[in-house]
């Protein structure tokens, strides 16, 4: 069954380009397609897609704005960042308005792709320059040493919180520890828990204020 997409972009011709590349691909559709969020409320309520690609920087209301907008009238619609801005306030705006990936318009079609196929899929892909800020604070076993003695995490919560950052799905978290799915997810409740958020993308948020990362 075709994954239903909508994409919002103020750049006509990206935007032309984005609809042809997708639509080129069997297992989606793009059902729809703006250039700009004012009325995305009532145009994500009429479409219903599986997955939305957001723009920043739009004319009349940005794109954080927008996926404000997107988990207020439908949470389960998946959402994807899709932005020429690297920079740390913006990714953390929109982490926190509730987007699941931010990737970078210099990405290429193959790795557009295989983040839509992620994130379809429960993970949270980010472009390497992103992921490099991201991950950041997980370069040096000290900055690892902190991040479990701020949050009283044990040795194998930070790991798996490590490998949350790089994009991992429960189901990749398991398969690279070699740990059984369940007990990747009962990890994860504990490490949510401990930083009191409630999922993947809260956590990061969560390290980015925090200025752990």
């Amino acid at each position: 069954m075709e994954q239903k997409l909508v994409i919002f972009e103020d750049n006509e011709a990206l935007r032309n380009s984005l609809v042809y590349l997708l639509n080129s691909h069997t297992d989606y559709v793009v059902v729809a397609d703006f250039n700009n969020v004012v009325d995305v409320k009532k145009q994500v309520s009429q479409y219903k897609p599986d997955l939305v690609i957001m723009d920043i920087d739009m004319p009349g209301k940005d794109g954080i704005s927008g996926v404000e907008d997107i988990k207020e009238v439908r949470p389960q619609t998946t959402i994807i960042m899709y932005t020429q801005f690297e920079d740390d306030e913006r990714l953390f705006k929109s982490i926190c308005a509730g987007a699941d990936g931010y990737i970078l318009k210099k990405t290429s079609p193959e790795k557009l792709f295989d983040a839509i196929t992620e994130v379809l899929n429960g993970g949270a892909p980010m472009s390497p320059m992103i992921a490099k800020k991201v991950i950041s604070s997980f370069k040096t076993s000290r900055q690892k040493d902190s991040i479990q003695i701020k949050y009283d995490l044990t040795k194998r919560e930070a790991e798996i919180l490590q490998l949350l950052t790089k994009g991992y799905s429960v189901k990749l978290i398991a398969h690279e520890m070699n740990i059984a799915y369940d007990t990747a997810r009962s990890h994860l409740r504990n490490t949510y828990r401990k930083l009191q958020v409630n999922c993947g993308k809260e956590a990061i948020a969560i390290l980015l204020a925090s200025k752990i990362i």
